[in-house]
């Protein structure tokens, strides 16, 4: 993996607490739109890692294996997955 493992590890972490926290609050019977914006927070966190893994797999392991042509449009799709967060 190309991606910074200790990023990686982090967010998923955070991930995570952010999941044993939702079960929590479900065990305790709570409201269920602050259960729905936990979940939707803990998808976030997800998505982030997910992007962060991409991210590197594209600008790294891609990179490598394409013509010289390509890193430019390596670079464009890089760029506009970063608008995607």
């Amino acid at each position: 993996m190309r991606a910074d493992p200790k990023q990686v590890k982090r967010l998923l972490n955070t991930a995570r607490g952010q999941i044993d926290g939702i079960l929590q609050m479900v065990q305790e019977d709570r409201y269920c739109v602050d259960i729905s914006t936990q979940i939707l927070a803990a998808v976030a966190v997800l998505k982030k890692a997910n992007m962060t893994v991409l991210r590197a797999h594209l600008d790294g392991c891609l990179r490598e294996t394409l013509a010289p042509e390509a890193q430019t449009k390596i670079a464009e799709i890089v760029d506009l997955m970063g608008k995607l967060d």
